[in-house]
């Protein structure tokens, strides 16, 4: 079955869009405690969102683009050889637009509040570290886990999704991985392993948010990588 280009840009936008509302909106709406007295979700909670959206996404719209919504994922796929050139920068400019539309979203309803709302740095759940950011990890430490953390999410990806893989429980091992990831990042970085993730939120928070963004384009990157040229290392032949 043939897919059109427009179907996987759009099923990209839409899973990648999903992600972000769903993961950062846990963060920036529930994740703490409030004033209401509604108790927070948490460090569990926060990372059990991240990982069930892409479990949600990945039975949704992996029979169209085996569900990237990820620069970094589809930037390892390619490394791969298991994507084109051309299929690769459609999945990425829609990953990049549906996170920031996620984002977008996410702000619209957080400044709907009638108390008002003040974001402060790091707003709509961006990443980010050093002074005032979670326990205040330096960049150096932020850099080795999300290189690391994506390395080994990337490894995941492309094992389970492989021939010797058990494809129809990949989703399921893609979406936990990504929960475990959180559970140990959150407290770094805020956890993004993912250049799209870090994009909407920072874009529309401005500030250190912004100023940050870089490491959370280039570290994953370099982490995917790695784990691309790793697996086709020792990816067992037929």
């Amino acid at each position: 079955m043939k897919i059109k280009t427009s179907s996987k840009f759009v099923a990209e936008l839409i899973g990648t869009f999903g992600l972000v509302l769903f993961g950062c909106g846990a963060a920036a709406i529930a994740g703490v405690d409030t004033a209401g007295g509604l108790s927070g979700l948490g460090l569990l909670g926060i990372s059990t969102a991240f990982g069930l959206s892409v479990v949600v996404f990945a039975y949704a719209i992996g029979g169209i683009t085996g569900c990237h919504i990820n620069p970094a994922v589809t930037i390892g796929v390619l490394t791969a050889g298991r994507i084109s050139v051309k299929d690769a920068g459609v999945y990425i400019a829609a990953q990049f637009i549906g996170a920031l539309l996620g984002a977008f979203v996410l702000q619209q309803i957080l400044q709907g509040q009638l108390a008002g709302f003040t974001g402060g740095e790091w707003a709509y759940g961006s990443n980010g570290w050093g002074t005032g950011y979670q326990n205040e990890y330096g960049v150096t430490a932020a850099f080795l886990i999300e290189a690391v953390l994506t390395f080994v999410f990337l490894f995941v990806i492309l094992a389970t999704t492989s021939t010797v893989g058990n494809s129809t429980m990949a989703g399921l091992a893609i979406g936990f991985a990504l929960l475990l990831i959180h559970l140990v990042a959150i407290p770094v970085t805020g956890t993004s392993v993912n250049p799209a993730r870090s994009f909407g939120p920072a874009i529309l928070a401005g500030g250190q948010a912004l100023s940050q963004l870089w490491l959370f384009i280039v570290a994953p990157i370099v982490g995917a990588v790695v784990a691309a040229f790793t697996w086709k290392a020792i990816e067992p032949k037929s």
